[in-house]
Formats: C-alpha cells, structure tokens, sequence
C-alpha cells in the first residue's frame, strides 16, 4: 500500500479538548505567532473581516475552511477587498504564470492541515504552491483552523495529514473533477520571525479538513 492510498482516520475529525487547544496557543504565541480564539465559523470569519486591510492585495489560498466558512467568498466576490483572484486573468497554459500570481501578496489568507500542542503549523500540497507566500512572500499570512487539526505533535500531524486530509481531498477532487490528490511537499512552520506577520485563528468547532 502507497502512502496515498491509506485509509481515511475518522478521528482526526474530531476536534481536540480544551486543555489540548490551550497548549497549542500558549505554544504558537511564544512561537511568534499572533493566535485568536473563536468558537464558531461564522465569528472566525466576522474576525477575518476585520483582519483583512482592504487597501491591500490579499490571495486566498485553495482552502475548504475558507470555501465552507463563506471567506473565500467575502474576499474574493464582495468588491471589498483588493484580491488577487478576482483581479487575476483567466488562467492560461503556463501554470508557472498562475503561481506567481499568489507568491508575493501583501497579505495571504488560508488555512494548514494540522497545529501541534508545541506550535507548529503543518501543511501538505500537491504542488506547494501556497508554500511561498506561506512561507515568506506575503507581508502578512492569516490561517483560520478548526479544532481537530490540533493534535499532540509532528509525528501524529504527518499522520493526519496522510490518512485524513489527503483521502478527504482525495474524495473531493473525485466528485468534482474524477482525478485524485498526493503530497508532494510538506511545509513546516515552526517559529515566525517577524512581529505580527503570523496570524493564527483557531475556531473551537471542526471545519475543513
């Protein structure tokens, strides 16, 4: 059996304890990051409202938090926002052109496939393509994450990202389009560098996978 092909973990769905998220914030807040914690969907994207300059460009990554909560959505389609996507050229062959589009916005907006109770943010990709501006092209980055991507460390985020989020993209992608996923990178924040560009918003209930 591949790495791709394992099954999917119905219990990385379920989102973490109290005393489990409260180690991941205080663990991500003396990593660098800025961290904001909300119970529901609908208040992390009242937040995200608010958070976004709307002087600014801002790239929405390919998100399911961001798509269900209705973010990508306010970002993209209200005309409030300077975004990336909505003022981008219809895609063209060059995939490499479509990239770079979103690599160095002032401000990135997307979510990770898991946190650790030790503050490490955790995302797995295709094509990495979010990872540059996650990384460090944008001035500022902006992950909104639900509950169950907190899990106890790297070991059992690796894990998660393998037998949950994957099979669930995996499933995704098959409805929509009839193709499947892989991880063909991971990225792995650990700390951030710099004063108020890492923006942590944790939603106490399950969103996204």
């Amino acid at each position: 059996m591949t790495v791709e092909a394992l099954p999917l973990d119905e219990t990385f769905g379920n989102a973490a304890g109290e005393a489990s998220i409260e180690r991941a914030v205080t663990a991500l807040r003396g990593n660098g990051f800025e961290v904001h914690v909300v119970d529901t969907a609908e208040q992390a994207r009242e937040l995200v409202g608010r958070l976004v300059p709307t002087d600014q460009p801002v790239f929405t990554a390919s998100s399911e938090t961001l798509r269900l909560s209705g973010i990508t959505a306010d970002i993209d389609e209200s005309g409030k926002y300077q975004s990336v996507r909505a003022a981008a050229p219809p895609p063209s062959a060059d995939v490499y052109a479509t990239i770079r589009l979103g690599a160095t916005p002032d401000v990135v907006l997307g979510s990770v496939h898991a946190v650790t109770e030790a503050g490490h943010l955790v995302i797995g990709s295709a094509s990495g393509s979010q990872f540059a501006p996650y990384a460090s092209g944008a001035r500022r980055a902006i992950w909104v994450v639900g509950a169950q991507k907190v899990v106890p460390d790297l070991d059992t985020a690796l894990r998660r990202v393998r037998t949950y989020s994957l099979p669930r993209e995996n499933q995704r992608l098959s409805d929509l389009y009839g193709q499947s996923s892989f991880i063909g990178r991971f990225l792995i924040l650990e700390r951030e560098a710099f004063p108020d560009r890492g923006v942590v918003v944790l939603v106490r209930e399950s969103i996204g996978f």
